[in-house]
């Protein structure tokens, strides 16, 4: 199974799906279940419901939105200013590649880089903030002022995807930007196709939610038959928690209060009986799309698990038996729930 997931998330990582710009993922996931029997409809906003009956009772949800970019000035000198599209340390970012579209899909290439970039000619190279003012996107075309920039149809508001350098090593690693949260998009992907063939999930539906990273994917799209949301996303790895990369975290707690008593209760019972590796965690700087249903009003019980991701928001990692036992906490979930 967790060469199933690597491998699916290794296919959807290949798709660009900021937040604001996540129609071809849904489209990607939507094909994938085309010619099924599973009901599957669109939220008003471009959230995707795939479930066994119209009323699921039990919905998980993982958002398909990543961190990215957009153009905020066409610069005198020829490169671009960009804004961020969720929250993320500029610093983590520096050197990577991008592709740039502007608004007839026509792609760019180019580098987001310090200005005045060069170790021979500036000495501030090492110690000047990272910050919008200071850091531009280089692009890869013979241009030297804004107006050929605007030739080649660049304009403010277009989207800017960063490289997401997707590596899975011999000893079980899985390396890649947007683990948060493809690798759990890809875990419900394999958790739909199993229980398609199993047909012993019929209360259960699967909600990708596309604008968590700015806080609102879980706001609507969930069903009003809901009673129980079990998010998925990424577990947080450092000083302070608990979280591991080849294990799953049960989060009881993140900066917009606590989780569900008996769904966390109910989590760890089944982690322990299953043998299933994990860790129960507290996330002192993290919300969640259950964090953002409960806000919206939905009466629903929510719990959170998730693999262990090392420099989130980052150059992300996490192992293999992370994501397995990620995938066979859902799975057992999804068995005992009534």
């Amino acid at each position: 199974m967790k060469n199933k997931i690597v491998d699916t998330l290794q296919d959807i990582l290949k798709i660009n799906s900021p937040t604001g710009y996540t129609g071809d993922i849904i489209s990607h996931i939507e094909k994938i279940f085309g010619k099924s029997d599973l009901h599957i409809r669109k939220s008003n906003k471009g959230g995707l419901l795939i479930s066994y009956s119209e009323d699921p009772e039990l919905v998980l949800t993982a958002h398909i939105d990543t961190l990215g970019a957009m153009i905020k000035e066409l610069k005198g000198d020829g490169t671009i200013e960009i804004t961020q599209l969720g929250s993320y340390p500029l610093n983590s970012f520096e050197g990577e590649y991008v592709t740039i579209r502007n608004s007839s899909g026509k792609m760019f290439r180019g580098t987001f880089l310090l200005n005045n970039p060069s170790d021979h000619v500036n000495k501030k190279v090492r110690s000047e903030n990272r910050d919008f003012g200071s850091m531009s996107v280089r692009i890869d075309e013979k241009v030297n002022s804004s107006k050929e920039l605007e030739k080649l149809g660049l304009a403010v508001g277009d989207f800017i995807f960063y490289d997401t350098r997707f590596e899975a090593t011999s000893s079980g690693y899985v390396k890649s930007r947007f683990l948060d949260d493809k690798a759990c998009a890809a875990i419900m992907i394999e958790l739909i196709k199993h229980f398609e063939k199993s047909k012993s999930a019929k209360k259960t539906g699967f909600f990708f939610s596309n604008y968590e990273e700015v806080g609102h994917g879980g706001c609507a799209g969930i069903p009003s038959s809901a009673k129980e949301l079990l998010v998925l996303d990424m577990a947080v790895v450092g000083d302070g928690c608990t979280g591991r990369e080849d294990a799953v975290s049960i989060c009881v707690k993140d900066s917009s209060g606590p989780y569900d008593f008996l769904v966390t209760g109910k989590l760890k019972q089944l982690a322990k009986s299953k043998k299933i590796d994990f860790e129960t965690d507290i996330y002192p700087y993290y919300g969640s799309d259950g964090s953002a249903a409960l806000s919206a009003g939905y009466d629903v019980r929510v719990g959170l698990i998730g693999p262990g991701v090392s420099a989130s928001h980052g150059v992300e990692r996490t192992h293999m038996k992370g994501l397995e036992a990620t995938f066979d906490l859902a799975k057992a979930y999804i068995e005992n729930f009534s």
